[in-house]
């Protein structure tokens, strides 16, 4: 979803990139602890949006602000726009991740670089999930995920009258979510995940049942890549009625009026996802932002930011545990 226009710029719309979507770093980064070159920063957006869009590259001015000479670098299906845009409707989520880790293994300054910090904005941030999973190379240090779907979907979003794109896929997702079509090309779908309907998406989920080991087989890889973060840091907004249930964003089980929260979900009990282990050295963090759906401010993104991205072996907050955050929304 879109980054809210209500973010305060602190830069004016000339300040903004326009040719180079990636600020240049100001030194090679190494595994150096004195090296006070900040890690560079990797953003994913979410539904409907696009890597050039103004409200994100607001955030990378502000990232760059907080902590002058990061490398943000944005995600992207396409150096088009416009194609971008379309891929967060339509595409086989594997192979976006796929394409992000060759992307980022494959850049000349994030490949050198000890480890980079990683912001994922709603659906992006499940994606940036995977990312961390499958390749996390460059490996990641700190993950935040905002509004994210880590638990999935169990209703798809209303669109916009005129927004043709979102309406085209919302079509083509009613009572066709669980066929091999759908799964492949509609990426919402992807991540969809209804408690009533489990055995159909344990089956025929293309992306989250895996991401979050929920079949029999249980991918170590995932466990060990989630466990090596230092930080992973979930902020819910309290008032989110655009990604049903706002809960995913923390990993919990809504089923109609009943919810669990991760603790007593077996997905952290047997630490399927490395959840546990992380909790238990103080890098799992539940955090809530006030508002709707991607409600976000400069204040908000600047106390995370301060707190979570800088020079490698700067940032190491450990906390036994969970915080709650809020912002001047």
């Amino acid at each position: 979803m879109a980054i809210s226009r209500q973010l305060k710029l602190l830069f004016t719309a000339g300040s903004l990139l326009s040719a180079a979507f990636a600020k240049p770093a100001q030194k090679i980064l190494d595994g150096d602890d004195d090296n006070d070159t900040p890690l560079p920063v990797v953003i994913w957006h979410g539904l409907g949006d696009n890597y050039r869009a103004e409200g994100l590259q607001s955030v990378g001015e502000l990232i760059e602000a907080v902590n002058p000479g990061t490398l943000v670098y944005y995600i992207r299906m396409s150096d088009d726009a416009s194609v971008d845009r379309s891929s967060t409707f339509f595409g086989n989520v594997t192979e976006q991740v796929e394409k992000a880790c060759a992307d980022l293994a494959g850049h000349p300054i994030l490949s050198t670089a000890p480890a980079i910090d990683a912001i994922g904005f709603s659906q992006g941030g499940q994606f940036l999930r995977a990312y961390v999973e499958r390749c996390n190379f460059p490996p990641v240090r700190n993950l935040i995920t905002f509004g994210s779907q880590h638990n999935g979907i169990s209703a798809f979003k209303a669109c916009d009258s005129n927004d043709w794109v979102c309406r085209g896929a919302m079509m083509l997702l009613k009572g066709n979510t669980w066929s091999s079509y759908v799964q492949s090309r509609l990426v919402p779908a992807q991540y969809f995940r209804d408690p009533a309907q489990i055995d159909k998406y344990l089956e025929h989920s293309n992306f989250l049942a895996d991401i979050n080991n929920e079949r029999e087989f249980k991918n170590q890889k995932y466990k060990e890549n989630i466990a090596s973060l230092e930080n992973l840091v979930l902020y819910m907004f309290e008032d989110d009625t655009t990604a049903v249930p706002k809960e995913s964003a923390w990993f919990e089980e809504v089923n109609g009026t009943e919810i669990t929260p991760l603790r007593a979900r077996k997905l952290y009990s047997e630490d399927w996802l490395g959840l546990r282990e992380l909790d238990r050295k103080g890098g799992l963090k539940f955090r809530t932002a006030p508002g709707e759906h991607m409600q976000l401010t400069d204040k908000l993104l600047n106390e995370t930011f301060v707190e979570f991205f800088g020079p490698w072996k700067s940032k190491n907050k450990k906390t036994s545990e969970p915080s709650t955050l809020i912002g001047d929304l």
